[in-house]
């Protein structure tokens, strides 16, 4: 087994058990692993500090498994993590009425770079990182002994891939492939969903606390439902008794499926409005055209992945959240979110409180919000947390 040496004073991250270790901290390697490969990781002095997982392109070398010199890396230790994994999430979904949620969050279950979202009977999969790509077939087979699910789907699309010096894979590994949509139930509300072409693994699953949050606040009056995606706000908006909704996105399909999830759950079609638009745009001709809303959701996609975008997306934030103040009715309601890993809490605060007094609007934040505890933040990760959101209510 090959093993990598750590630059002496670089070691603090992995006696603090963070999962990642940076090219700049490594000093050599001795042997030649693979990529994804479990690698022996030491102090200078010689000294055990981890098992990682070897990644000879990316600027995150190391991937971190375990902090236990005692610890193997095999299919016992994927089956004991997950195994850890599954029984967290039972506590938080037996005997409720939702089928479809996280049920692996890399970093955080202590399996980095592997997601495993359920969608009723099937799984979809992400393997975002060579250590757990090097371990798929064992990954793959040890949901099959604990969930026996109708199907597994691969949906190893994102570019995070390429850093990684993977190439994107897509397809079913196991079982049934999945109907071009597939319905699942959330907070007893049913929602079709696209596993195979949808965005993230075809459903924003984090979001579904804040979806609740939202229909307790709203309960009346018109809704403006902004990046609408397939419509999972606009139901539960239409649900909670709003009279009306506006839900703007770029995607005529993604649109045309939301349609169906307002169907699906008997909801007035009648009540809503759909538009095929640039939301920057669409939201500058609702303002001149002076159109105004009780309550308006900002969901956008991710404007800033790293920190050395955050400028930028900065002012994306700023525009659509100026805006946003400007179409709201005096009491109203904006619910804004980022999910930004890149953006810490507090900066996207100071954008909104920006955006608010450019506006020439008050308001004040009455919540706070973020990812659904089904994807955990692992206190020795902090960057786990990506999702934050504010629910703030116009003078």
């Amino acid at each position: 087994m090959a093993s990598i040496y750590i630059r002496h004073g670089r070691e603090k991250s992995l006696q603090h058990h963070h999962p990642w270790v940076f090219s700049g901290s490594i000093d050599h390697v001795e042997g030649a692993p693979k990529p994804g490969e479990t690698v022996k990781v030491h102090a200078m002095d010689g000294t055990f500090l981890a098992w990682g997982a070897y990644s000879p392109q990316s600027q995150i070398r190391l991937r971190l498994w375990s902090f236990d010199p005692a610890e193997k890396i095999d299919q016992d230790f994927i089956r004991q993590r997950i195994t850890s994994a599954l029984d967290y999430r039972a506590s938080l979904f037996s005997g409720s009425t939702t089928n479809a949620y996280r049920l692996v969050h890399g970093e955080s279950d202590g399996l980095p770079g592997l997601i495993v979202d359920k969608y009723a009977n099937f799984l979809v999969v992400q393997f975002l990182s060579t250590g757990v790509e090097f371990l798929k077939s064992q990954v793959v087979q040890v949901l099959d002994d604990l969930i026996h699910p109708q199907g597994v789907y691969e949906r190893s699309d994102l570019a995070i891939r390429q850093l990684e010096g993977l190439e994107p894979s897509e397809g079913v590994l196991l079982g049934d492939a999945p109907a071009d949509r597939v319905e699942i139930i959330e907070n007893g509300l049913k929602f079709l969903v696209d596993i195979k072409g949808g965005q993230k693994t075809g459903f924003y699953l984090d979001q579904r606390d804040n979806r609740q949050a939202f229909s307790s606040y709203v309960h009346s009056g018109s809704c403006l439902n902004c990046f609408a995606y397939t419509g999972a706000f606009a139901v539960y908006a239409l649900k909670a008794g709003v009279s009306s909704v506006l839900s703007i996105d770029s995607s005529a399909d993604s649109l045309e499926l939301a349609k169906q999830n307002i169907m699906l759950n008997d909801l007035p079609s009648t009540a809503c409005e759909w538009q095929v638009d640039d939301v920057f745009t669409a939201l500058r001709a609702l303002r001149d055209a002076d159109r105004h809303f009780d309550s308006i959701i900002l969901d956008p996609p991710k404007f800033a992945p790293t920190a050395a975008q955050v400028e930028r997306a900065a002012r994306a934030y700023k525009d659509i959240n100026l805006l946003a103040f400007k179409l709201l009715n005096p009491s109203g309601t904006l619910f804004t979110f980022s999910c930004s890993g890149g953006m810490d809490s507090l900066l996207f605060q100071k954008i909104i409180a920006d955006a608010a007094l450019d506006a020439r609007v008050d308001a004040r934040i009455i919540a706070r919000l973020e990812q659904a505890p089904d994807h955990p933040v692992s206190l020795n990760f902090p960057e786990g947390s990506y999702l934050k959101g504010l629910i703030c209510r116009k003078a």
